[in-house]
């Protein structure tokens, strides 16, 4: 059996206020170009399929004509809801869709429940996992004292592992939404937890023959049969020039017989330009990327008057402007300055600073610690009730 693993499509996501979805549906029909090709039994998208708990109409009809598209082309799909979606929104019809070969994995109760495939050696069991936010599926799953990311999938994978055990010589896969230990982040992931504490070790996902992970927008490889696939697309600047791609699974008869990656099209490039306006504007070197998606960086020592404007009459689709030449930071920008700090070194930053260079005391951080909690419990608890 062959399946194609994929995840964080993010649709109706926005890259600094330009829409994206065109770009989205360009690089996800590739998937169904690899069905074709390459044979692909099972579609695989594991979390993140919206960029937003209550998406656009415009991002829905997207995922329905490449949805339609790829189980025209002969694959089965199933896909669960990552820290992005709703679970409850995205799991709608579920029982429905599945008699069309479209499989929502949305349940937390019904995590161990697989989706059954067949091939000339038997049974394929595909569990999805959907994102377990602690503090609610500690209560779903009837673990009270779970209140990590680690301990919550510790308890989701011991459910599979228990299912597993009932289907000798199954084969199986897990889809998983979770930031795994080693993997390595970009500017684009939303966090899903405080301080790092949600971070889970590679271990908890032992016994099955592949894990499909999602969250983390880099391709990369944590163990041969656990990987993440990364974003279609490229979310942050951050990430200009990273190639991407999605993982071909071959399972045969005694489990995972190989992975390789497929790349994917970049249907508009992410460039950053540094330098003063003047130097943009005029330089023919630049002319290669008028058509890219463009951050710039402006260097010059007083800041122009309506630059973004001038910019885009040669680069169309400038979307983001930093003006860096009158700032400290021996040059940096203040985006690069914090970027890889947690919140809590950030907030410690900003008190050193106003504080004229004196640092936050033990006590301080302390209350800092507390705040960033609360606001962060806050915030979960106002997106759930949207869902």
């Amino acid at each position: 059996m062959r399946l194609l693993h994929t995840s964080d499509w993010h649709l109706g996501r926005s890259l600094h206020g330009a829409d994206l979805l065109r770009e989205q549906e360009a690089v996800l029909g590739r998937l169904v170009d690899a069905v074709v090709a390459e044979s692909v039994d099972v579609v695989v998208v594991a979390g993140d399929v919206y960029d937003r708990a209550v998406p656009s109409a415009d991002a829905t009809a997207v995922l329905d004509r490449v949805v339609g598209r790829l189980l025209r082309a002969g694959a089965s799909v199933v896909l669960t809801p990552g820290n992005h979606d709703s679970a409850r929104r995205l799991g709608t019809f579920s029982g429905l869709l599945s008699v069309a070969g479209l499989h929502v994995r949305a349940a937390t109760a019904r995590l161990d429940e697989p989706v059954l495939l067949h091939d000339e050696h038997g049974e394929v069991a595909v569990y999805g996992l959907p994102y377990l936010e602690p503090e609610i599926a500690r209560h779903e799953l009837g673990v009270l004292g779970a209140r990590s990311h680690e301990a919550v999938l510790t308890e989701a994978m011991q459910r599979v592992r228990a299912d597993l055990f009932l289907r000798p010589g199954a084969r199986s896969v897990v889809l998983a939404h979770a930031f795994v230990g080693g993997g390595v982040p970009s500017d684009s992931e939303r966090d899903i937890c405080v301080g790092g504490v949600d971070l889970v070790p590679a271990p908890v996902f032992d016994g099955v023959d592949y894990v499909a992970l999602g969250h983390l927008h880099r391709p990369q490889t944590i163990t041969p049969r656990l990987r993440y696939s990364g974003s279609p697309l490229a979310y942050s600047f951050g990430e200009a020039g990273q190639d991407k791609q999605v993982w071909l699974v071959d399972l045969d008869a005694a489990g995972l017989a190989d992975v390789r990656a497929l790349p994917l099209p970049t249907p508009r490039r992410l460039t950053v330009l540094t330098g003063t306006l003047a130097e943009l504007l005029a330089d023919p070197a630049h002319a290669c990327v008028e058509g890219h998606f463009v951050s710039v960086r402006l260097t010059d020592a007083v800041r122009p008057s309506d630059p973004m404007r001038q910019l885009q009459t040669r680069f169309r689709h400038c979307v983001h402007l930093e003006w860096t030449g009158g700032g400290g930071g021996n040059g940096r920008s203040y985006q690069e300055r914090m970027r890889g700090r947690s919140d809590l070194e950030v907030a410690g930053e900003f008190v050193t600073h106003v504080r004229g260079g004196a640092a936050a005391t033990a006590a301080e951080r302390e209350l800092l610690v507390r705040a960033l909690g609360a606001q962060y419990r806050e915030e979960l608890a106002r997106e759930e009730l949207t869902r």
